[in-house]
Order: C-alpha cells, then structure tokens, then sequence
C-alpha cells in the first residue's frame, strides 16, 4: 500500500491504468471524488474474497448487486456491505467482518460500516460506539457513508440519539462533530426525510446550539445545511434561531451559518 499523498486525477479519462489497477485491487485509497466514482466494486469485491480466501461469497453478492431496482455507487455499496454482513452472520465468520474496517481500500471500509447499519442486534448505544472510528475516518467517502449506514437506526429513535450524540458536538475531532449534525438533518442528502425533525427542529438545538461557532468550515456547513433544511416546513423557528445566534455571537463563523441557514428563505 502507497503512502504517498496524491490529488487524484481530475477526469475519469484521466487515471492511469496503474492507477486504476491499484484502486480496483484495493492496494490504495481514493485520493478523490473522480477515483471514489471510477472504481469498479465488483471488481474490488472479488479482490478482496480472493484474497481473503471467502471466493465463495462473490456470486451471492453479486447477484443482490443484480437486483438492485437502480445502480449507483451508493446502492451498490449498501448491497456489498449488507450481502457481506448476512454471509458472514450465518457463517459466524467475526473475523472477515472485523478485518473489513482496517482495509487499507476507503471503500472496503465503506461496505464495513453496513455491518454495523444492518447489525438488528445492536441498540443504538452500541451503533454509535462502533460507527464513530469512520466518522473520524481520515478519508471523505468512508465520513459520508458512515452516516448514511446508520441513519435509519438514528431516525428510528431520534430523541435518544440526539441524546448521545449531544457529547459528539463536543468532541475535539471536526469530523466526529459534524457526524453529529449530518446524521440527524430533517431532510439529509441520499436518504429518507427525518419527519419528526421537520416538524419539530427544536428535538436537535442540544447539538446545533454547540456547535454554532464551531471552527471548521466542514462542521459550519453541515449546521448551516441543517437549519436550511429545517426551514422549508419551520421558517419562523429557523428565523428566530438565527436572530438569536446573531445577537450571541457575532463571529464569522456564525455569521457564515447563519448566511447557508436563511439562504432558502432569502431567496
């Protein structure tokens, strides 16, 4: 596995076929978006069974891959990790499980945070413990998919999440604090509307309020996008909120979130 620091190739057109060899192996990360969407998870998926000696798990997978009503990378990623997910569970195979959140290849420890979405014996205490080493994950895609792979259960018990996430608005990692906010938006990106949420956007104040003079730009989005989704259905609260932050905290950076909070509205 390389170490050296890349910036990826700016076009699809534009990666080496060493490159893409490497990345379809899982030998490398993605050193960006135009890698991260280039990389053939079929092929990575086969890589990584042969390699682990599981080659009997690549035609199940591959035929939930199949199945799939619509092929992106995303859904294909959810199929992968959920299809590893259920062999392994009936294989009680712990061991491939565990190994896949080490992997060297970003999207292997994607597929690796779908063990623990789709993981019915875990409360939510647990989904959260376990998912917070990829929301701190040094590498972009592995941060958003981790959301992504645990929200339902996030949503499915949204007052006792916001709850134990409210410690998360504090935490000295950037990226765990922005999980904080970015499991829990009304209406996300790639994913089901948290319609409690809508409705009620006050539940989340325990982890906006921390956070809305937080340093980091990626967390500064991630609350502004927030509020921006609550006011489509909570004007009046998102606007009060705002006034509020305003007259608290006159910083750039509230400044900045108050701007991407009111920009549907100021439209």
């Amino acid at each position: 596995m390389t170490t050296v620091k890349r910036k990826g190739a700016r076009s699809a057109k534009d990666i080496t076929p060493a490159i893409k060899q490497q990345l379809d192996s899982g030998l490398i990360e993605t050193a960006n978006l135009v890698e991260w969407l280039a990389v053939d998870q079929r092929v990575l998926l086969k890589h990584l069974l042969q390699q682990n000696d599981r080659a009997a798990y690549l035609a199940p997978v591959l035929e939930k891959i199949d199945q799939l009503p619509k092929q992106t990378v995303n859904t294909i990623n959810e199929a992968i990790g959920t299809g590893l997910f259920e062999l392994a569970i009936k294989q009680k195979d712990n061991i491939f499980l565990q190994s896949l959140g080490n992997h060297p290849a970003d999207l292997v420890r994607c597929w690796a945070t779908y063990t623990i979405g789709k993981n019915e014996k875990l409360g939510i205490e647990k989904v959260l413990a376990q998912i917070q080493p990829f929301a701190a994950d040094k590498h972009f895609g592995v941060r958003e998919i981790s959301w992504l792979a645990v929200r339902p259960k996030i949503a499915a018990d949204i007052e006792k999440s916001i709850a134990l996430l409210k410690a998360w608005a504090s935490h000295p990692d950037e990226n765990v604090r922005r999980f904080a906010t970015e499991s829990t938006r009304p209406r996300g990106v790639w994913c089901e509307h948290i319609e409690i949420l809508k409705q009620s956007p006050e539940l989340g104040l325990p982890l906006l309020e921390p956070l809305k003079n937080d340093p980091a730009k990626y967390v500064q989005d991630s609350v502004g996008n927030w509020l921006n989704d609550a006011s489509k259905t909570k004007p009046v609260f998102v606007q009060q909120l705002c006034d509020k932050w305003r007259k608290e905290s006159d910083t750039k950076a509230t400044t900045y979130i108050i701007k991407k909070a009111l920009r549907t509205l100021q439209q």
